[in-house]
């Protein structure tokens, strides 16, 4: 007998959608929206057993983002934006440190393509830790360890059902789940609003976790109304047209770019650079950082190819925002943007 639909969020946090029920839940399974969606092992398989029909293009693409030390940026207090590789950024705005999504080694099946821009033992001075969802390239043991030992003053903020995940990684750190469009308690001395938001993905870690932690994007909204997005990871969908309407039109957005090949699998997980160009304009996007590409081999396309295609979209005038592809470790000031 099916199980009835249910809904849920964080009774001790406020929802800024006017009517939002809370996240659908079937069983023990987030729905991603309206509807549950399971990866099917047979779409897998069917890519394991094909052949790449850019194989060798793939080979012969040794490009990897160019790597520039970030220590000073580190050992001051200057505001600004740093790309660590794949979805990682560290945001110091207001006095506050912010550390996105960090995966700061390698592990099985995710190798590092380039190094770190700083080493890992330096990430100290952090205040919040916040976690999209639950992928092991979004969300990595060691790196969770690791900023948690180093930063005893550490908050992290994720979606429903991280709490359990992050309770084996780092039993003491703090954890302030939300579900979508609800907005986390910073206390009353805080610089900037966070808002968790909707993406349109899924969640696995082991065996029998399909769907059981959230998935999401972040919002931060200065008081004079400046706004940076990080998407997370998603699929194109019905989300972008919803936060445009209740925030935008939006002053930065950091947009995953790669991991789109072969469509058939990887259409309803990631968007490709044509999609998130799309994305970025139905957001009114101001300014476009391209991430999810580069620092990681996760599917067909060559290495260089997702960025690539997003300047030439840039270049012929289909991006509404202007195009900022740093290298990783480059300190972006985003807050002076015009």
């Amino acid at each position: 007998m099916a199980s009835s639909p249910r809904f849920v969020r964080n009774p001790a946090l406020p929802t800024i959608l006017p009517q939002y029920p809370g996240n659908k839940m079937i069983g023990r399974e987030y729905c991603n929206g309206e509807a549950l969606y399971e990866p099917s092992f047979g779409t897998v398989l069917k890519w394991q057993l094909s052949k790449n029909p850019q194989k060798e293009e793939k080979k012969a693409d040794t490009w990897v983002p160019a790597v520039v030390d970030c220590t000073g940026f580190l050992e001051s207090r200057e505001d600004g934006l740093v790309w660590l590789g794949h979805a990682s950024f560290l945001l110091r705005v207001a006095g506050r440190t912010l550390l996105f999504d960090p995966v700061l080694f390698s592990s099985l099946g995710l190798r590092r393509r380039h190094p770190l821009p700083c080493h890992p033992e330096q990430l100290t001075g952090l205040d919040y830790l916040l976690l999209s969802h639950g992928h092991r390239d979004h969300l990595d043991e060691q790196s969770v360890k690791l900023v948690a030992r180093q930063n005893p003053q550490l908050q992290a903020f994720g979606p429903l059902g991280m709490a359990g995940l992050l309770r084996g990684m780092a039993p003491a750190l703090p954890v302030q789940e939300a579900g979508w469009w609800q907005s986390f308690d910073l206390g009353s001395e805080a610089p900037f609003e966070l808002f968790y938001l909707p993406a349109s993905h899924w969640h696995r870690r082991g065996l029998t976790d399909m769907n059981q932690v959230l998935w999401g994007s972040f919002l931060l909204r200065l008081p004079e109304g400046r706004t940076l997005y990080f998407a997370g990871d998603t699929a194109m969908a019905g989300h972008f047209a919803l936060i445009e309407k209740q925030f935008g039109p939006l002053d930065v957005v950091l947009l995953p770019i790669g991991a789109y090949k072969p469509g058939y699998m990887m259409q309803l997980s990631h968007v490709n650079p044509h999609e998130a160009a799309k994305a970025a304009n139905i957001l009114r996007a101001g300014h476009v950082v391209p991430m999810h590409h580069g620092t990681f081999d996760l599917s067909d396309e060559p290495a260089s190819e997702p960025l690539r295609t997003l300047e030439q979209v840039a270049a012929g005038g289909m991006l509404r925002g202007e195009l900022h592809a740093p290298a990783v470790g480059e300190v972006m000031p985003w807050q002076n943007w015009e």
